[in-house]
């Protein structure tokens, strides 16, 4: 699934292991999910969205949608 995390959490000047950090996850689990490796649980999709200060529907999009 394509995802903004990467460009959000670059915004906010966060590293990988800063986000993992506070979502509880280690930092190959964000890189992962960076790299559209990996679909986070709806839970971690949430914690993600709360630390980026975004929604979880702005964070993720369907593969067919253009970035």
């Amino acid at each position: 699934m394509k995802n903004q995390i990467k460009v959000l959490r670059k915004a906010k000047k966060m590293s990988q292991q800063e986000l993992a950090n506070h979502c509880n996850v280690t930092r190959q689990t964000i890189n992962a999910i960076e790299n559209e490796k990996y679909d986070p649980t709806l839970q971690l999709a949430f914690d993600l969205a709360k630390n980026l200060n975004a929604t979880v529907d702005t964070l993720f999009v369907p593969e067919d949608v253009n970035l």
